[in-house]
């Protein structure tokens, strides 16, 4: 299988690139760095990466920004900065990918826990992750010859803790090992429209 894997140089990707990669061919895709570089927040680079990749089976996001600060802070600019990036960065790798996703590939993208589960200085996240919650279920009953989506959306990081634990107080952070499986089982797996919650879940 050859998978498309934007943001493969992060902690979370770092692991799925290295699970995934010991049984299928992995395109390891960042800003800055990789075998391909792109810029999430602009539509023809992402439109150049693929012309790069050709056609794949499937695309792995773990990438895209947010800004987080209080509600009485926030500027519009700020909050543009999670729009263009996380949100729309993603939605654009669909939009643009599915030309390229062969039948029967898949979409895997990144949220996190903060639509439900909202912390102090996380209304931007909140607002992208509940919007790629909605684009997710909505767009899996439109691809079309088997192609499937899902999204991965994991609480705070053991790696992590110790940077936002202030912030997701009484979290247990999650195993970096128990998100890969997430990844792996919407690349390998059939299911479509689905988020997988990692570490947390609808019950508080």
């Amino acid at each position: 299988m050859k998978i498309v894997h934007i943001g493969a140089g992060g902690v979370i990707g770092r692991a799925v690139a290295a699970e995934l990669g010991a049984r299928h061919e992995v395109i390891a895709v960042n800003r800055n760095s990789g075998d391909f570089q792109v810029d999430i927040e602009n539509p023809s680079s992402i439109a150049r990466l693929f012309n790069q990749t050709g056609r794949f089976d499937a695309l792995i996001c773990t990438a895209g920004a947010v800004h987080f600060a209080t509600l009485q802070e926030f500027s519009v600019e700020q909050y543009s900065i999670g729009l263009k990036s996380k949100l729309m960065g993603q939605v654009n790798l669909v939009r643009s990918g599915r030309k390229y996703l062969r039948d029967g590939g898949s979409f895997t993208l990144t949220s996190g826990p903060t639509n439900e589960d909202p912390i102090a200085l996380g209304t931007s996240s909140a607002m992208v992750n509940g919007a790629l919650e909605g684009f997710v279920r909505s767009a899996a009953i439109e691809l079309q010859s088997d192609r499937r989506i899902n999204l991965v959306s994991p609480t705070m990081l053991q790696e992590s803790s110790a940077l936002y634990g202030p912030f997701f107080v009484g979290t247990k952070p999650v195993a970096t090992s128990d998100v890969v499986l997430a990844y792996v089982k919407s690349v390998e797996g059939r299911q479509t429209g689905c988020v997988y919650r990692v570490g947390w879940s609808r019950e508080r």
